[in-house]
């Protein structure tokens, strides 16, 4: 198994079975030129999409990146999702893992405050 073991989860493989069998579907309305058929396997694409973020915020994705091997499992969950994984794109789109707030720095002609970006600093 490698170090990464990104996919491995139940999320991953739920996921990839029903994004599988969605595509099964699409390639069969493309063959019999049925345009419901195709609409139909797309939306259970998506739904595989949807199916395995709700998994991945529950704990049963792994975040990116390296983790010790008693983590290597698909069975063992991830205790750490609940504050979102650094660097997970989905875990962000949640609101999860966000970034340190900015600094912020008073002004003194209003005395109000206002964030610090990467080009006043």
């Amino acid at each position: 198994m490698s170090q990464y073991d990104e996919g491995h989860t139940v999320a991953g493989w739920t996921g990839f079975g029903i994004a599988t069998v969605g595509v099964a579907v699409m390639g069969a309305g493309v063959c019999a030129g049925n345009a419901l058929w195709v609409w139909g396997g797309l939306s259970v694409v998506v739904i595989s999409v949807l199916i395995t973020w709700v998994l991945h915020l529950a704990g049963w994705g792994k975040p990116p990146g390296r983790r010790p091997a008693a983590e290597w499992g698909m069975w063992v969950k991830d205790l750490t999702a609940r504050e979102g994984h650094p660097g997970c794109v989905g875990c962000r789109l949640a609101g999860r893992g966000r970034l340190a707030e900015l600094p912020v720095r008073v002004t003194a002609e209003s005395g109000t405050g206002e964030p610090v970006t990467e080009s006043a600093v």
